[in-house]
């Protein structure tokens, strides 16, 4: 039987005998990667994150710390997920724009970051070259085809601001007082909103 095991190039992590990291990856402590993952080289995973079953990371990708990354989840080239990012079962980042299975591409591959504390739906899409804020919210099954603000609530095809999230990920009213935590938060301008601090 396969079981979580730890690997000896990664003290302090656990990885499930079914998944292969590749020479060249970098893993934080405290890290768990569940069944059928692949870890490309060049990738780096902070520490304390959880990695779903059959997720591929890499080659180069940058994942920070506390980050959850459930099932079915590809990270490519170019992704960047800051700390305490969530990514949804089955969401997906494109690295190009304009694919063609006939057309060698890879030079063209776009900078995907994800700000810290960010939450991706499950089976949202996240299109290149769009820079996703902090805390903000995508809603499940999403179409990003643009800059996301920070703290913003995305939903739709393609995503568009629906409202303000907080820290904690509860929706914000219009008095912009997080019901769990009592943060209060100012909107800057209609793209812009900062915690009162």
């Amino acid at each position: 039987m396969t079981e979580m095991r730890e690997d000896p190039r990664f003290p302090g992590v656990l990885i499930h005998g079914s998944s292969y990291v590749d020479e060249g990856a970098a893993i934080g402590r405290g890290t768990r990667i569940w069944h059928f993952c692949h870890i490309l080289p060049g990738t780096i995973i902070g520490e304390n994150c959880s990695i779903g079953q059959n997720v591929m990371i890499g080659p180069r990708v940058r994942v920070g710390n506390g980050c959850k990354i459930q099932n079915n989840v590809a990270l490519y080239d170019g992704v960047e997920l800051a700390d305490d990012v969530f990514c949804g079962p089955s969401c997906v980042f494109t690295n190009v724009n304009n694919p063609r299975a006939a057309v060698s591409r890879k030079d063209e591959f776009r900078t995907t970051p994800v700000g810290r504390g960010a939450s991706i739906g499950a089976n949202a899409t996240i299109v290149c070259g769009h820079r996703l804020g902090e805390y903000c919210f995508i809603g499940a099954g999403a179409v990003v085809t643009k800059d996301v603000p920070a703290f913003a609530l995305m939903a739709g095809n393609p995503a568009r601001r629906m409202g303000w999230m907080s820290r904690q990920g509860e929706r914000l009213a219009a008095d912009l007082v997080c019901g769990r935590s009592g943060e209060r938060y100012r909107e800057i301008s209609p793209s812009h909103l900062a915690p009162i601090e």
